[in-house]
């Protein structure tokens, strides 16, 4: 299929990218950057293509201070980037087979005891549920003349990218270890299982509606992967990074995402097929240092 993705320069766009082209796929990117490969913006015609939207500004750059200019950026960087792929599709003089977005398991409320399958309500309690919400609603086309996914993407496990990016370099020194209490649940997905997902969303006919692109080792918790890392780096892990700290670099209410979590469980993820390749956290994390050199200590990519 020829298909477009938005956003598809960034983590997880280019493994997407990588992948697609593997299973024989022809990618054009949406991109602000023009290129061979790479459109600037979508005509009608263009619309008519398979569509992935993975654009929007990194929340969690630790470089960028949280006040109400960068919230700004965040949400514009979704919705309007969402809104207007969602009218070029419902223009488009032939409606495309698919349209899939990745949003976040922020739609959830954290809890330290309740469960979330992709049927759980939430999207209504803080600054990121409200921004799932609205997020999903700019992308709702009319009719079903197109299947429309949405991936609930949990922390994206990845080498030169991702989480993983900023937690490399004080693991790798002995200094790590959990975030807060550590108590928190932590909803993880190894990269090539998130593009696998969204693959599979392509290229399966009844995949449609919410998908939660998390891990099925939904019960781990921060302080479980914290010594999960530590184990694959060979170095301990017990040196707790106090909340106080956390919510000092990011500011209060974006702390939440890393000092609070969720029980998120790929139910219907895996009843539409989906088979994943890391299900477990040891494994995944495993793949990932083995491949990652020292640059990735320095990554600044994150993702949600």
């Amino acid at each position: 299929m020829r298909v477009l993705v938005g956003g598809g320069t960034g983590f997880i766009g280019t493994a997407l990218t990588q992948l697609l082209k593997a299973r024989g796929h022809e990618v054009t990117l949406i991109s602000r950057k023009p290129g061979p490969d790479r459109i600037t913006w979508v005509s009608l015609s263009e619309a008519s293509r398979p569509l992935f939207n993975l654009a929007g500004e990194n929340i969690l750059n630790p470089l960028r201070r949280w006040n109400a200019a960068f919230q700004k950026e965040v949400l514009s960087s979704r919705l309007e980037t969402t809104q207007t792929l969602a009218r070029a599709i419902a223009k488009a003089p032939q409606p495309p087979q698919a349209w899939v977005l990745v949003t976040g398991v922020a739609y959830y409320q954290p809890s330290l005891t309740a469960e979330y399958d992709e049927d759980s309500p939430g999207g209504d309690f803080d600054f990121f549920s409200n921004l799932v919400t609205k997020w999903e609603a700019a992308a709702r086309l009319p009719g079903d003349s197109t299947r429309q996914v949405v991936v609930r993407s949990g922390v994206v496990l990845g080498r030169g990218g991702g989480a993983i990016g900023h937690m490399l370099l004080p693991f790798r020194l002995g200094l790590g270890g959990p975030i807060g209490s550590g108590h928190q649940f932590f909803p993880w997905i190894h990269i090539r299982d998130l593009a696998g997902i969204l693959a599979h969303a392509l290229e399966t006919s009844h995949v449609q509606g919410i998908l939660n692109g998390v891990a099925p080792a939904s019960s781990t918790t921060n302080a479980e992967f914290a010594r999960a890392l530590g184990t694959a780096l060979g170095r301990p892990a017990f040196i707790p990074l106090p909340s106080a700290v956390v919510q000092a670099v990011f500011g209060q209410e974006r702390a939440v995402m890393l000092l609070e979590g969720q029980k998120v469980v790929p139910r219907r993820t895996l009843a539409v097929g989906y088979q994943y390749s890391f299900p477990e956290l040891g494994a995944a994390l495993k793949e990932v240092i083995l491949k990652a050199g020292p640059e990735a200590c320095s990554s600044a990519g994150a993702c949600w």
